[in-house]
């Protein structure tokens, strides 16, 4: 087998067919340009489109990560504040009630003044009619005992049918004063 195969390569060598550069007509000075005319180009796209590109990338990437960065923060005040916030809350959802406390208890001790000064003034007002009711019940006493006396002198002068002087009038009233006084 050997020998068979090293025949047909070498028939093959023989009838080859020729090589890519002679098949496609490629010239090495036309290959060289190319590449130089490539790298050119590359240099120019990688200095004026791909290094800025890459660095504008950089730097947003960069905004972005300080924007990540601020958000966390922002987000940890927010969260701060909102504790700020509920804890003011709390102290002012306190102070209300303790306000509101001792508001009632203010106007519980109002109340309890002013019912304790109403009922003060109540007893005085009483106080003062009862006064009154006894100043009137002595003068109506005492106009029933002088109306009284008036009637006893009356009587006994029309029993006595005789005239009285000013003196014995006034002697019987003094005694049927006493009289009555007595009583």
């Amino acid at each position: 087998m050997t020998p068979l195969f090293i025949a047909a390569v070498e028939a093959a060598a023989t009838h080859a067919e020729p090589g890519i550069v002679e098949k496609f007509g490629i010239e090495p000075k036309y290959v060289v340009m190319q590449v130089i005319s490539f790298l050119i180009l590359f240099l120019v796209l990688y200095f004026k489109g791909i290094k800025p590109t890459i660095s504008a990338m950089d730097e947003r990437a960069k905004k972005i990560g300080d924007g990540l960065k601020y958000a966390e923060e922002t987000k940890a005040q927010l969260a701060s504040a909102q504790q700020e916030a509920a804890a003011i809350v709390k102290q002012a959802q306190l102070d209300a009630t303790k306000f509101v406390e001792e508001a009632r208890k203010s106007a519980k001790e109002f109340s309890e003044r002013e019912t304790a000064a109403a009922t003060e003034r109540a007893n005085a007002l009483i106080t003062k009619a009862q006064q009154a009711i006894d100043l009137e019940h002595k003068k109506m006493l005492d106009q029933a005992r002088t109306e009284i006396a008036r009637l006893v002198v009356t009587t006994t002068q029309r029993v006595l049918a005789k005239e009285l002087t000013d003196a014995e009038r006034t002697r019987y009233n003094d005694a049927a004063a006493r009289e009555l006084t007595v009583v």
